[in-house]
């Protein structure tokens, strides 16, 4: 290691300690550990332009461990990234500022993905590593690779703990995603202590059972080392790989190195002290780097750059050569509001085919509509495409040996198959969709938190959206799963009531740019209703009125449209003044105008009745306190589907007796 290199090393630790110190508040040890391994992979291997954070054929760099952000940020500031200034290195952990706790995703410049909750980055990984195989396979020719990248994810000990590792890991090898390389920092330690009280499996044989290429570094400071691991890593073109750098928590602290101390907190002043020395690093003042440092890090960028600018070059032959592969470039980065326009604009979805349907079954068609409008539109389900109807017809299925199929089978890691639906729309160029049962949406749940707090427009399609799933009894029958999608910010949740509906909610999908989108579908047939519209893209309408001022509304979504509409007639023919409103999405709604929304639920209309056969949280913001609620109160239970409807009151007898009582 040259002189220069090691100062560079250091400038990271320095002023990853630094800010951390300043900010009272941090994670040292990841970023004294790792800063070599993550110096020689930027230096050195890593293609990408601080110049053009956007460049398409740039590597991919996914920090899982989130917590160890100043290296991320020490690395972003001394390669010159969208500004980041020593400022923003002292700003650390601020409100507002560019360099908070976890990387961010869409905040900082250079931050490819949100990685918070540990192993979340790695299945991001893995599906950035699908998109660039997938992508590849369908633009590249001979002499113009345009897409020839690497993705590259370092996390630790507690990553591999996490089960959606070992889920993504699981998938990565069957499917020989070779691009993906991940650099393992393992330095045996966790918060409570060493990891043989929680940790004792050999890590590189489960890795060998996944079908991963695995090395092993001895010395996590020896650049060399490191360097070759990776030039080997990449040679590997049937496998991915997987780099075992044995290293030191806060390597460089005497009182803290390689202790649980020094995952997660700041070292105290006298320690960063000592850091220097240990290091040293002969310049006191904090977050000062040596100008010849700086200089190294610009050198590089600039030769980086000319990689880029030789890319471009190519691809601008290739555009010449090629100029059909030009057109379906552009397409496939637009995003979907060319498909959604199509739909919008095809008539017949939109008059309902006046015959009765499972929402799943409509959606399906859709989607194999929509295959043909969104060339790059790519998903699946976990192990339950059959039952979701989510398998696109023709498409072929993503494998190992056919990495332009794009049907993606999941097997059963809903977890993963998140993170992976993630990883596809943060690479670039792909518009995805993830399956499953509505029940298990719980694995689903804290990788659609990173949906939305990305800001990426993911489609959920969750069937067997209610106790209609029946006989499967209370373990397959979702109740409050409704409440916690509705209860996640920039999530929209749709439960449509038929064939329109449906139609409306994959327009709603598709349009979409930086929010998901979860369709809740129905396992049975239900009626088409009369009056659906497009008037279901605003989230709620009115769907049957009264003359006048109505003195109820009934408001339902899903199956339970219909049972409102027939509870309606009964009421209407005893003389009274009723509404029925349908809200497929309160997202959608709420995000109408309040004079919309008055005419929709009149302010003055307190005699209100919700109808869902999901749990009632929720919805006493529309019912109020003189309203009532027609909901689930308990778990299911195990009987066929019209059994169920009728043992827990959803039927037309149960509405008239509650709206009666109003």
């Amino acid at each position: 290691m040259s002189q220069l290199d090691t100062m560079s090393v250091n400038a990271i630790r320095i002023l990853s300690a630094d800010a951390i110190q300043k900010a009272n508040s941090g994670h040292p040890g990841l970023p004294l550990g790792c800063a070599p391994m993550a110096y020689e992979l930027w230096m050195n291997h890593l293609n990408h332009n601080p110049a053009d954070p956007e460049w398409e054929n740039r590597d991919r760099f996914v920090l899982s461990g989130g917590h160890g952000s100043m290296l991320l940020y020490s690395l972003l500031h001394l390669f010159g990234y969208g500004g980041l200034s020593k400022e923003d290195i002292m700003d650390f952990r601020q409100l507002g500022s560019k360099t908070p706790g976890h990387p961010e995703y869409g905040h900082t410049v250079g931050v490819e993905a949100t990685t918070g909750p540990l192993g979340a980055g790695m299945g991001m990984a893995v599906g950035m590593a699908i998109a660039e195989e997938h992508l590849a396979s369908v633009f590249n020719r001979e002499d113009y690779p345009v897409v020839d990248h690497y993705t590259y994810a370092l996390g630790g000990d507690g990553c591999m703990m996490e089960g959606i590792s070992s889920e993504a890991f699981s998938l990565a090898g069957t499917l020989k995603l070779h691009k993906l390389i991940v650099l393992y920092d393992s330095n045996k330690i966790s918060i409570e202590g060493d990891t043989d009280i929680t940790f004792s499996e050999d890590v590189t044989k489960r890795m060998e059972a996944f079908g991963f290429q695995t090395l092993l570094v001895e010395d996590g400071n020896d650049l060399e080392a490191i360097g070759r691991a990776i030039e080997e890593a990449k040679a590997d073109r049937e496998r991915p790989s997987f780099i075992t750098i044995r290293t030191q928590i806060g390597y460089g602290c005497p009182a803290k190195q390689g202790k649980a101390s020094a995952h997660g907190e700041p070292l105290g002043i006298d320690n960063v002290t000592a850091l220097r020395n240990t290091l040293g690093w002969q310049y006191e003042e904090p977050f000062y780097v040596p100008e010849e440092v700086y200089n190294h890090f610009r050198e590089n960028a600039r030769e980086k750059a000319e990689t880029e600018a030789a890319w471009k070059v190519m691809f601008a032959a290739y555009c010449q050569e090629y100029p059909e592969m030009e057109a379906l470039w552009n397409q496939y980065h637009e995003g979907g509001k060319k498909a959604a326009e199509a739909l919008l604009a095809d008539e017949k979805l939109w008059v309902g085919s006046g015959k009765a349907d499972a929402t799943r079954n409509v959606s399906g068609k859709l989607i194999n509509q929509l295959k043909d409008l969104q060339p790059n539109l790519m998903g699946g389900s976990a192990d339950l495409g059959p039952s979701n109807k989510t398998i696109m017809n023709g498409a072929g299925d993503f494998t190992g040996d056919n990495p332009g199929g794009r049907n993606l089978h999941f097997g059963v890691r809903e977890l993963a198959m998140t993170a992976i639906g993630n990883g596809l729309l943060l690479h670039g160029g792909m518009r995805a969709y993830v399956a499953t049962f509505f029940v298990f949406s719980d694995y689903v749940k804290p990788m659609a938190r990173l949906s939305a707090l990305m800001g990426l427009p993911l489609t959920f399609v969750f069937t067997h959206d209610s106790i209609g799933v029946g006989e499967d009894g209370p373990t397959h029958e979702p109740v409050e799963q409704l409440a916690m999608f509705r209860s996640i910010p920039n999530f929209h949740v749709i439960r449509p009531c038929d064939g329109v509906e449906t139609a409306a909610a994959w327009y709603s999908a598709m349009i979409s740019d930086k929010t998901p989108t979860a369709l809740i579908l129905s396992r049975q047939s239900l009626p088409a209703v009369e009056g659906t519209s497009r008037e279901a893209l605003k989230g709620a309408y009115v769907l049957d009125d009264c003359e006048g001022t109505p003195e109820l509304i009934l408001i339902a979504s899903g199956s339970e449209v219909s049972l409102a509409v027939e509870a309606k007639k009964e009421l209407s023919a005893e003389g009274r003044k009723v509404r029925v409103v349908s809200m497929p999405s309160m997202e959608l709604f709420e995000e109408q105008t309040s004079e919309y929304k008055e005419s929709v639920l009149p302010d003055g209309v307190r005699k209100r009745v919700a109808i869902e056969a999901l749990g009632g949280f929720g919805w006493h913001r529309y019912v109020g306190l003189d309203g009532a609620l027609v909901t689930m109160k308990g778990f299911g239970a195990s009987a066929p589907a019209a059994k169920l409807f009728e043992h827990f009151g959803f039927t037309k007898e149960h509405v008239l007796k509650v709206a009666r009582a109003l």
